[in-house]
């Protein structure tokens, strides 16, 4: 069997995967993208925050990004039980981006992979992982290519951003079950024919079912009159409603009046899709060889659409680290790669559980919030889940509890 050696692999082409190549060719390496999709292709997780802009320009990407026509984003509006607010990104406590894009991803990450590909990174699509081997002194990865041929591939280090695909996850047995509960999304696109001025396309809209606090929407805006529209629940309560994807997910949209009224004249014109038990951990972040990127590692939820910036934070963490290795020089990957990212993504994590256990819910939609705690609730909403400077970041639990008494009382 044919075999190549390369100094970095990459499993997958997605955001995680772009920007990992596009970081470590321009510190000098040379790296190989195996994806076993043809790109464009479509994904969900549409809505980016502004944290992701400060990766995205890192991997000298911003300027592709940018000229790309992406909407405009600047903020995430909330609605329940006929009580709305918003947060603009750009009144935030931490430095930094204050606007991003909401993206059809099938194009966004189009656009990533083929600078990385610009920067001279080799990617191959319709490749297909079929083996890893970690115990030698390097890792042995099996490809399968378009043609049914298969070939070893001998890098110094893999990096899988296979994203829900979970390759190394599976093939090593290094997944760990999550604590949250098994929910399902129910999505599509649709013409949505939103009157002007009825609606703001900056900001991702996110709303409340109005009998079940548990079960949410989001309403993402395209730039082409188009829009995300999905529902979020545990599987247990999607299973009520008859028929396919299609028609549960338009009964339960119209059961929100607020989106009745958005969606009221929408062109339902795409078959809907559904995901379940989309949450997933493993037993580490990396080892002997290797590191997990982004959802390959952890997924939590998409209320907070925090799964690209994690993707981001991760490829930025872990190309710093394979740099220094490649160079020769000692890299603890717990401490300058996992444990920094866990940081985050604890943080995301509270704010994602008292969504759901309704205390963060009391906190957004509460009347009277402070300027400065706004500001700084605004920074997590942003994606700045790493700046230990905010209260709100260090102390995630403790002063989320403060917040919510002080708001229920």
């Amino acid at each position: 069997m044919k075999k190549e050696q390369v100094e970095v692999l990459i499993v997958g082409a997605g955001p995680a995967g772009s920007v990992a190549a596009g970081l470590l060719r321009r510190r000098g390496i040379r790296v190989l993208v195996i994806e076993k999709e043809q790109f464009p292709r479509f994904s969900i997780g549409e809505s980016l925050l502004p944290q992701s802009m400060a990766y995205i320009e890192e991997a000298g990407m911003l300027q592709a990004v940018v000229e790309a026509g992406f909407q405009y984003k600047n903020g995430a509006a909330f609605s329940r039980a006929g009580r709305h607010t918003a947060f603009d990104f750009r009144e935030k406590f931490s430095p930094g981006w204050g606007t991003t894009y909401q993206v059809q991803r099938a194009d966004f990450d189009n656009v990533l992979i083929r600078e990385a590909e610009k920067q001279g990174a080799e990617v191959r699509f319709r490749h297909v992982v079929e083996a890893v081997d970690v115990s030698g002194a390097q890792p042995l990865v099996t490809v399968r290519d378009p043609d049914g041929q298969a070939y070893v591939v001998e890098p110094r280090f893999l990096l899988d951003a296979s994203g829900f695909g979970r390759i190394l996850p599976r093939l090593l047995q290094l997944e760990s079950p999550s604590n949250f509960p098994v929910r399902a999304a129910i999505f599509t696109h649709v013409e949505d024919r939103i009157p002007v001025g009825a609606f703001d396309r900056n900001k991702i809209l996110i709303s409340v079912h109005p009998a079940h606090t548990d079960v949410w929407y989001w309403t993402i805006p395209f730039s082409n009159g188009r829009c995300s529209q999905g529902v979020v629940a545990e599987k247990s309560f999607l299973d009520r409603y008859p028929g396919g994807e299609m028609a549960k997910l338009r009964t339960v949209v119209f059961e929100e009046p607020g989106l009745a009224r958005l969606l009221g004249d929408a062109g339902w014109d795409t078959p809907a899709r559904q995901i379940v038990g989309y949450s997933a951990n493993v037993s580490s972040l990396w080892g002997k060889g290797y590191a997990l990127l982004g959802n390959a590692g952890e997924f939590l939820d998409p209320v907070f659409s925090s799964g690209v910036t994690i993707a981001f934070k991760s490829a930025s963490l872990a190309a710093g680290c394979v740099a220094r290795q490649l160079a020769g020089e000692p890299v603890d990957w717990d401490t300058d790669f996992a444990k920094p990212l866990k940081a985050g993504v604890d943080c995301f994590r509270t704010y994602v559980e008292g969504w759901y256990d309704g205390s963060f819910q009391k906190v957004i939609f509460h009347a009277e919030g402070a300027p400065e705690i706004r500001k700084m609730i605004s920074s997590i909403l942003a994606g700045y889940a790493w700046d230990r400077e905010n209260p709100f970041v260090a102390e995630s639990k403790r002063r989320l509890n403060v917040l919510e008494q002080l708001c229920s009382a």
